[in-house]
């Protein structure tokens, strides 16, 4: 299977300018078929017109949008004052379709103010094609209560459910602890080892790990209860 990740870091490969932007270290993905070109983004945000320009520099075609969670940094809107681009600019440009748990449309929705008819709500376990890559969405609730990861080949985007060596907060609304240490042990852990972690933010001296190096190595992974 011809699946690609590509990995683009915020304030190094767009939003170049932006101290922000720099400063939070969001990742953002592209997720596709080496063959056909076609590809999905994930979390677009900070400098849609600078994201778009790699797919255009890459020859990639842009056939949707998933996002991991509703948090602007993410998704795009007014996060301490400042505003974010992201979903609505990405439609503004080159809409496509925006894949979003059926739990985070419309936490989405409010923060973005995007339309009904914009989204495409899915559930865990429900899968997309790109080209001819099989795409498979995972409810990961915890952070928020409609986080989601995404599953291609051996590769997850994780978002901000697991980083390398930590994990998202649950101090913010909608987070629980008990479901984000369900997501973590009986979701995402029980994928293979050998499975290769893209984490929503550069927290990390390395921007890559695997499943089988977290759940021997993150704390998060390893405790036998709820995280407090």
């Amino acid at each position: 299977m011809g699946v690609f990740v590509k990995q683009l870091l915020a304030g190094r490969d767009f939003a170049k300018e932006d101290g922000f932007a720099g400063q939070m270290a969001n990742y953002v993905y592209l997720i596709g078929d080496d063959q056909t070109r076609e590809c999905v983004v994930v979390d677009p945000a900070w400098d849609v017109a600078g994201i778009l320009d790699e797919i255009d520099r890459q020859e990639l075609r842009l056939v949707g949008a998933l996002a991991t969670h509703y948090h602007p940094d993410h998704v795009g809107g007014s996060l301490f004052g400042y505003q974010i681009s992201g979903l609505a600019e990405l439609q503004g440009q080159r809409p496509v379709k925006v894949y979003a748990n059926e739990r985070e449309a419309a936490g989405i929705k409010m923060v973005t103010g995007l339309d009904d008819s914009d989204f495409v709500k899915v559930a865990g376990g429900d899968q997309l094609i790109i080209g001819n890559v099989e795409l498979t969405f995972l409810h990961t609730p915890g952070h928020t209560p409609g986080s989601q990861c995404f599953l291609a080949g051996s590769s997850l985007i994780s978002g901000d459910t697991l980083f390398i060596g930590g994990c998202g907060r649950v101090d913010l609304p909608g987070g629980n602890a008990e479901q984000l240490y369900y997501s973590l042990t009986q979701v995402l852990g029980k994928l293979p080892d050998d499975t290769v972690l893209y984490p929503g933010h550069n927290y990390a001296p390395v921007a890559t790990s695997t499943i089988g190096h977290e759940r021997v190595t993150n704390p998060y992974m390893r405790s036998r209860s709820a995280l407090a």
